[in-house]
């Protein structure tokens, strides 16, 4: 019953913006972690950003730092992924998932429970 959709992916130009969503449904915890993972095609699924289930902790993938803000609202059951100056090489379906044991933030896909299907965001030169 639990279920993770994402939303907010497109095509954009390099160089532009899009904010990608998680919404969660269906589970009891009250704190969880949450991460978000791309995939490329012909790649292995990679992390990006993750924030942790206490504490609002933020860790990111190199390559997002300064560009990608993780967020999560008070009073949302909804994770945010804005991305800016978007490129080529960020073309991939990108994920959510939970992180219902680990209190800081992981980067490691094994330490998540379930994951969302994946919203497809495109960059064109």
């Amino acid at each position: 019953q639990v279920q993770l959709v994402e939303s907010g992916g497109g095509l954009v130009q390099a160089g532009g913006s899009l904010r990608l969503s998680c919404a969660a449904s269906g589970l009891t915890f009250t704190a969880y972690g949450m991460g978000w993972f791309r995939q490329a095609p012909g790649q292995e699924r990679e992390f990006v950003a993750a924030i942790s289930r206490v504490g609002g902790i933020t860790y990111y993938a190199d390559s997002a730092k300064g560009r990608f803000t993780i967020s999560r609202p008070n009073a949302e059951r909804t994770v945010y992924l804005q991305m800016n100056n978007l490129k080529p090489e960020n073309t991939a379906v990108y994920y959510c998932a939970t992180d219902l044991g680990r209190l800081s933030p992981a980067a490691r896909q094994a330490e998540y429970d379930y994951w969302g299907q994946g919203t497809q965001v495109t960059v064109s030169s």
